[in-house]
Formats: C-alpha cells, structure tokens, sequence
C-alpha cells in the first residue's frame, strides 16, 4: 500500500537524522512493498526565522491531510509546534517504549516497558497565572480523559505481557489524581484478562530504577508521564535510542523525545536510532490502523536490522562506535535490503 506522509525534517541534528531514516525507509518500501510519500513540511526553528511562524498554516494543513506525521526534534520553537499537534489533532495518547538493546550499557537488559502518557491535559493545560510574588498554575484532570487514556493502555496490554499499573499521587492530590485512579479502576473491569495494581509516583520513580523489568504497560498523567519516560529512557542507554508516539482515534504523529542538539549538528556524528525507531512505530501503527501485514513487518525489519547493528557495535560514537550518521543509517539499511 502507499502512504503519504508529512515528514517534518526539524532543526540541529533533525536533517542529518532524517536523512538516514529517508534511506531506510526507502530499502523497506523496496523490500517489502510498503511505498511511503515523503512530503517535506515545515515547522521549528527554521519556519519561525523564515516564515515568521513555529507552525505556519500551509505545515498544518498538510499534515492534516496526510496519512501520519514523522517529525524530527524541534529546537527553542518545540512547545509551539508539537503542544499544538497534539491538541490540534487530538493526539492524547504519548506511547513511550523503553527496551534495553544488546551491548548498550544500561541498568537493566531485561528492560522492556511502554509509558503510557496522557497527553492533552494536567498541568500542561497551560492554565497559569501571576507575578513576581506569586504565581499558581491549575491542573485539569477530567474523566473523558482518564477513560480514553485508561482503555488505551489496557488495549496496548493486552498486546504485550496483560499487566498495566497506573502512577499516581492520589494520596495527596485526592481530587484530581483521585479522579484519575478511580475511573482506571473501573476501566480495568471492562479488561479482566489484564492484570492491573496501581503505586505512587515518587515509588515508581524509584522501583524504576531498582526492578524496571517488573514492568509491562505504566499508565500515567501527563506531567508524571513526562518526567518517568525520560528516566525510564535513561535506563535503557539514553534519550538517543528511544522513540515515541503522539496518538488519536483517526491521526497520529511519532518522533525522537531529545532535543536538537545544535552543538553537534552538521557534524555527522548524531545518533539516528530514535528517529529510525520512531519510523518504525509509525509503521507498526499503519499496519495495525490499516490492517496492512506489510507495514507491519517493515516495521518489523526495521526493529530488527536496527538491533543487530548495536549488538555488532556498528554505531555512532555516542555509543562506542566509529560511524557517522549516515554511515549508520546505510548500515541499517543494507540490512534490511539482505
């Protein structure tokens, strides 16, 4: 089947890293039928110097017309561009997997849990307010919210080991994060096949460290997600290898979760894996959504050929190794070519 997709290039590193997943998705279409139509959308840093907008309205509309969105990372602009995506599109499902790959150090090689955030509200509602006395910010909880979040990552479960455990802190934010640990309580009765316990997020944070591999599916609230999908990448081997998802009922838009990295960018030295990662769930996504065993297993190759050249050290610097962007994402596509 073909594809269009809006493939946002980003700044910094985002075009070095975009040009190795061009080429492997390229060998995939080639290898296993799946053609994906690469439109070049702007948007980030380079749109606001230029066009005098993060997110011109031509970039909106042409993602709005695509079939999904690839996007690089953005650099000072980011809020501008992904904040209003998501709440543009309706993305309110953040998917952040963290697995542990052969030979990148980490703190556990038994690692392999998804995050998943919820992704339109919370304190990043942007509900704020005062001066340079005091300042208070308000936090927007609702049960639609809770519900649709809650049914994602007990469907997601049931995909994977059928365990989800929701992150909370509602024994002192009783109201909202109540709310939240109440309404997946009673979502979870709808999944008896899927295990469900839920914990307090400042024990999360810490068993996440000490015993990662105890968990399948985190489901969580917006801000809590946030912070916990970083550590949890950082127990895998770092921001550099992980991908993620922005997902709707009809739309969704996957990408890299680290920065832009200016000072290294134009060097040839950036690590492309969570783009190419990110290509990958985007993939894996179209062959669930279109039902397209094709995409699914391009997504498939990909994971695979990206995990062999880490246990074979054929790597950027960042993580040992002596290949260049490029060289890495060429690596990565031969693969899938054989």
């Amino acid at each position: 089947m073909e594809y269009e997709v809006a493939f946002i290039e980003g700044d910094g590193i985002g075009p070095e890293q975009a040009a190795a997943t061009r080429e492997i998705l390229t060998q995939v279409g080639r290898a296993l039928g799946t053609s994906l139509n690469l439109t070049i959308v702007e948007a980030g840093d380079r749109a606001l110097k230029n066009l005098g907008e993060a997110l011109p309205q031509n970039s909106l509309r042409a993602i709005e017309k695509s079939d999904c969105c690839l996007k690089g990372p953005v650099g000072q602009s980011a809020y501008d561009v992904i904040v209003r995506l998501r709440r543009e599109l309706d993305l309110y499902a953040n998917i952040r997997p963290a697995k542990s790959f052969p030979k990148v150090a980490c703190i556990s090689s038994q690692t392999d849990l998804v995050i998943v955030r919820e992704n339109t509200e919370d304190l990043y509602s942007g509900l704020e307010a005062g001066d340079d006395q005091k300042a208070t910010a308000t936090r927007v909880i609702t049960r639609r919210a809770c519900q649709r979040i809650a049914r994602y990552a007990f469907e997601l479960a049931r995909r994977r080991r059928r365990e989800v455990i929701a992150i909370h802190k509602a024994n002192v934010m009783k109201k909202t994060d109540g709310l939240f640990l109440t309404v997946c309580r009673e979502v979870s009765d709808s999944y008896p096949d899927v295990s469900f316990s839920d914990m307090l997020v400042d024990a999360a944070a810490m068993n996440l460290i000490r015993n990662p591999q105890a968990f399948d599916v985190i489901v969580t609230t917006n801000m809590f997600g946030d912070i916990l999908s970083d550590e949890a990448a950082q127990i895998v081997g770092g921001l550099g290898l992980v991908a993620s998802a922005n997902i709707g009922d009809h739309f969704a838009l996957f990408e890299p979760v680290h920065g832009s990295a200016p000072d290294i960018a134009g060097k040839n030295i950036a690590n492309p894996t969570s783009l190419i990662l990110s290509a990958a769930m985007m993939l894996d996504w179209l062959g669930r959504e279109k039902q397209d065993h094709d995409a699914a297993m391009a997504a498939l190759a990909i994971q695979m050929a990206v995990e062999d050249c880490l246990s074979r050290g054929e790597v950027t610097p960042d993580l040992g190794g002596r290949l260049g962007t490029r060289e890495m994402g060429m690596a990565i596509a031969e693969r899938i070519s054989k």
